[in-house]
């Protein structure tokens, strides 16, 4: 009984740190100097699942993101392909 709840303190503690990481990331990526960066919420929001499904390699670096992106054009969603249409 002991070691289960072990187990599950440590699953929800791992959870939590996954959590913060991907905020921290998220946060480097907003908080850089960057035209993709100065973008507004809602293009920020439109392109966020694109950039970690398909440049997740280039966080933090936002030009990186930025070209990787316009590199993938075929493959972002039709919300992110409107900021680049834009």
């Amino acid at each position: 009984m002991k070691a289960r709840s072990s187990y599950m303190r440590l699953a929800t503690t791992l959870s939590c740190v996954r959590w913060i990481s991907t905020l921290s990331l998220l946060l480097m990526l907003f908080a850089t100097g960057s035209a993709f960066a100065l973008g507004t919420p809602e293009q920020r929001k439109a392109c966020t699942p694109d950039v970690y499904r398909l440049c997740a390699g280039e966080i933090p670096n936002p030009r990186a993101i930025t070209a990787c992106l316009r590199r993938q054009k075929a493959s972002l969603s039709e919300a992110c392909k409107a900021v680049f249409e834009q």
